[in-house]
């Protein structure tokens, strides 16, 4: 299994929103597209924003700690005709539990325990060399999208 970690939200020419998870050195990326309410729930987690009402991740989270549940660890393990697969590892009562879970439900999640991301072997073939990604002056043009989008998307959130 190889540790990684979210690095941001992207969006395609098509703006669909695209999770970038990168390897611990930051030199691969892997994309995995996501829809618009798991995008939105991604970045109000990666943005550390809480909002007065929890979100269905937030409401997952506040039933694993009702319930004594600690998540170990999350795996996008699998990609099949191009749909990425998940597991929530988790212990309760002193057993391992495994869930079965979309990689953007995991990824939220994850996000909010400050649980481990991994993905497996076979997942990081589908991995990128950053560098081969964009050139720098789409990696600046992309960074300024963002920053303007998630201002702008924040700010009609919180209306």
């Amino acid at each position: 299994m190889i540790p990684v970690k979210v690095k941001e939200i992207a969006y395609d020419v098509m703006m669909n929103p695209v999770v970038l998870l990168v390897d611990e050195a930051e030199v691969k990326a892997l994309p995995i597209w996501v829809g618009p309410f798991e995008a939105h729930a991604i970045a109000f987690a990666l943005q550390g924003i809480r909002l007065d009402r929890p979100l269905t991740h937030d409401l997952l989270k506040n039933i694993c700690d009702r319930l004594e549940a600690k998540l170990s660890m999350i795996i996008i393990n699998d990609v099949r005709e191009g749909t990425y697969f998940a597991e929530i590892h988790m212990w309760h009562n002193g057993q391992e539990l495994v869930l079965d879970s979309r990689p953007s439900d995991a990824i939220a999640l994850a996000l909010r325990t400050e649980t481990p991301i991994y993905i497996s072997e076979k997942v990081a073939q589908d991995s990128l060399a950053i560098k081969d990604l964009l050139s720098e002056e789409q990696q600046q043009e992309l960074r300024e999208l963002l920053e303007s989008t998630r201002s702008n998307d924040i700010k009609k959130s919180l209306h």
